[in-house]
């Protein structure tokens, strides 16, 4: 077999130009605004990821093989390499189903972007507050865009789109943070892609789902940071016909869009498609607990009303969350809709509170499961990646009421964006959890007037237990 030995890489360098040139001016006042919100949403996140089981892990055992004391642990009062402190810290964001996710590019991006690029201003205090957003633009604009051009074809393969896209987020974010100009950006890239793995199968209660982010910022991290002393990556890392990143986590040529790599870079702003979690559990959950709640406000009900519950929707969320439940450790109920939505029947909500060990095999939330059915409907399936989460829900009541609805984007999307005060409430309530609450108010006001702090360095101490 031979294979072409053509390095040309228009794609890979279009995005390293894009980073490297980015400046805080280009970037528009509502994508400033909005990044600010995401970034202290994933950083409530983290904080109260700290002290779960598998972050403390993880603490434990890093600290034990790592003597470094460079960068926080946020939430705590431990201090890592820079790296493991990244591993660890977007471990700690994605650690418990709460954080932000880009549907369409089907990517967690501030637990990929943050840990890396906050790690670095501890490495190289004086980073201005604007600096910092323009990194972490670069970062959010990047790995969605990788996540359009492999569509959810993708995920549907069984890679972990976490895992596998967000090197390109980390390693983008970290490049602009290091001022990289666009041929050691070029190398960073081709050096975070090599290391992209991540599989889905980690979704049926494996602790490790949680690390995929970690890992994946903690590439971005070494992709930049190696590449800024000469060593080289793979140039043509998403294009290369064998061995690329895009041909070989794809099934064929026609599964993924090489033109949707650099699509309306530095005018169409993917940061303005993010959205938030309202819900503890993974995001093609959210749409029909949307449905459910709103049928339930036009219409009052609770689990022992209801007869059955079918959920349409596309193929990804069949194959993703609408397997039939087991009790595999937390990690699977928060995938699994059936037992979300048992949840959120029983309980009235789906938030940190619902998810604990002693309910992952709780036989009403067993048993009521049993009454969902997903199904898919290929007409979702054919709109595309976009649409990817839209749902229709039909409910049956034991008085013989039937009710549906269809929802195509949930609270906290780009589509429906939560208010600034609904999302500072979200991150006091978790950001408490670990931190006092002067330092939660002192970390919130920092993040919300990043632009006027003259060195970044004072959100990485303020995420550190003083």
């Amino acid at each position: 077999m031979s294979h072409e030995a053509s390095q040309d890489n228009p794609y890979t360098r279009g995005i390293a130009q894009f980073v490297a040139g980015l400046t805080y001016d280009a970037i528009p006042n509502e994508v400033k605004t909005r990044i600010k919100l995401l970034m202290l949403d994933s950083l409530g996140c983290a904080l109260y990821g700290a002290d779960l089981e598998w972050s403390k892990m993880l603490q434990t055992t890093l600290t034990r093989v790592d003597t470094s004391r460079a960068c926080n642990v946020w939430g705590t009062n431990l201090k890592l390499s820079a790296p493991h402190a990244a591993l660890i810290n977007g471990t700690q964001v994605q650690g418990f189903e709460l954080d932000d996710v880009h549907r369409a590019g089907v990517l967690h991006v501030g637990a990929v972007v943050l840990p890396s690029l906050i790690s670095i201003t501890e490495m190289r205090p004086g980073m201005s507050g604007k600096a910092f957003i323009t990194a972490a633009v670069a970062g959010y604009e990047i790995g969605p865009r990788v996540g359009l051009c492999m569509r959810p074809d993708h995920i549907a393969q069984g890679w972990h789109s976490g895992a596998t896209l967000g090197v390109f987020s980390s390693a983008a974010g970290a490049a602009r943070a290091l001022n990289l100009d666009a041929d050691k950006t070029v190398h960073a890239l081709g050096i975070a892609g090599t290391q992209s793995a991540g599989l889905m199968a980690a979704q049926y209660g494996a602790m490790v789902k949680r690390m995929h982010a970690g890992r994946a910022s903690q590439s971005g991290l070494y992709g930049a940071l190696i590449a800024e002393s000469g060593f080289t990556g793979i140039v043509n890392v998403l294009e290369s016909e064998y061995g690329g990143f895009c041909s070989t986590f794809s099934r064929s040529h026609d599964r993924y869009d090489l033109k949707e790599l650099t699509a309306g870079l530095g005018s169409v702003w993917q940061t303005m498609g993010v959205a938030l979690k309202f819900y503890s559990c993974v995001g093609s959950n959210h749409t029909t607990l949307d449905a459910i709640r709103d049928m339930q406000a036009e219409k009052p009900f609770s689990a022992k009303d209801v007869k059955r519950i079918d959920v349409h929707g596309s193929q990804v969320t069949m194959d993703h969350v609408g397997w039939k439940y087991q009790p595999q450790g937390l990690a699977s109920a928060q995938m699994n809709l059936p037992y979300c939505i048992a949840t959120w029947l029983l309980d009235g909500d789906c938030f940190v509170d619902q998810f604990t060990d002693a309910m992952v095999a709780d036989p009403a939330r067993m048993k009521l499961s049993e009454i969902v059915h997903v199904h898919h409907d290929d007409a979702i399936t054919r709109l595309g990646a976009k649409m990817r989460h839209k749902v229709r829900v039909q409910v049956e009541l034991n008085d013989g009421t039937r009710m549906e609805r269809t929802v195509e984007s949930a609270r906290g999307s780009e589509y429906k964006f939560a208010s600034e005060s609904d999302i500072v409430e979200k991150f006091e309530k978790l950001a408490v959890k670990a931190l006092p609450k002067a330092q939660v108010e002192q970390l919130r006001d920092a993040m919300l007037g990043l632009d006027k702090v003259d060195d970044a360095t004072k959100v990485a101490q303020l995420l550190g237990k003083r």
